[in-house]
């Protein structure tokens, strides 16, 4: 799947037209997380649907979903603007970006110089660059242009040796452990766990995918996780603000009280 998804993204960069530039003040993600009120950071996501998953919101309101996470304590809100497979759009950071003050992270398969450059436009905060999708001499240099472009990255990987390529080039502020195998889809926590050791200490690992309930954010915390990216818990549920009060603010009450 993600082979196919590469496939069709080099077709899009082929008619890829950069917008005007939205001139909004950049906020840092990493900041964010390392400040959050919440025991780990919590990056939460707006996304329509996915390949694995279809739909996953009939009724899709981004800018509203973006309003309750601020409401709700989030420290940052990702976006998916990959419009092929997840039905998404690059329009969607704008309109949140005017309305709400938190990081705004672009989610989406970037692999070329035009998309950094977009996203930076659109007014993302942050991008997120797929270690499985790129060289990592590649990467390094995507990751470059975002930090000269005022933004930051979410490097994110799935296995150890991607990692270890990675960390041959450099060392990423935030590094994210995505618990789902992009070949096959297959989703455990149990790879943050396997993970968080090859880490380097002086970047924030988030913890990706198959987050649902708050016995998974303790698991991931644990691990050794600082923030966690949720999606598709919080764009089933009918009350997101609802629905992180339960997974996070019940674990910072039994922090305090425990």
């Amino acid at each position: 799947m993600l082979d196919q998804i590469l496939q069709h993204k080099r077709q899009e960069l082929d008619t890829l037209e950069l917008p005007p530039y939205e001139g909004i003040e950049k906020r840092s993600l990493y900041q964010a997380l390392k400040n959050s009120h919440f025991p780990v950071g919590l990056i939460a996501e707006i996304k329509k649907a996915s390949p694995s998953k279809g739909v996953i919101q009939e009724n899709f309101r981004p800018v509203e979903t973006a309003t309750f996470y601020e409401r709700a304590g989030a420290s940052a809100i990702s976006v998916l603007t990959d419009q092929r497979f997840f039905q998404g759009h690059r329009q969607y950071i704008s309109d949140v970006k005017k309305h709400v003050r938190l990081p705004i992270l672009r989610k989406d398969f970037i692999i070329e110089e035009e998309q950094v450059e977009e996203s930076a436009r659109i007014g993302a905060d942050a991008i997120l660059l797929i270690g499985e999708a790129l060289e990592a001499s590649k990467l390094h240099e995507l990751y470059n242009s975002a930090r000269e472009k005022g933004m930051e990255a979410l490097v994110e990987v799935h296995s150890e040796e991607v990692l270890a390529n990675i960390l041959k080039h450099f060392e990423p502020a935030i590094v994210g452990v995505n618990n789902r195998d992009l070949t096959t889809f297959e989703t455990s926590l149990g790879q943050t766990e396997r993970m968080a050791s090859y880490i380097p200490d002086n970047s924030l690992l988030v913890s990706e995918s198959g987050i649902f309930t708050r016995e998974d954010i303790l698991r991931v915390k644990r691990a050794g996780a600082e923030a966690v990216l949720i999606g598709e818990a919080l764009m089933r549920h009918e009350n997101p603000m609802e629905q992180i009060d339960i997974m996070m603010r019940s674990e910072a009450h039994e922090r305090t009280n425990g």
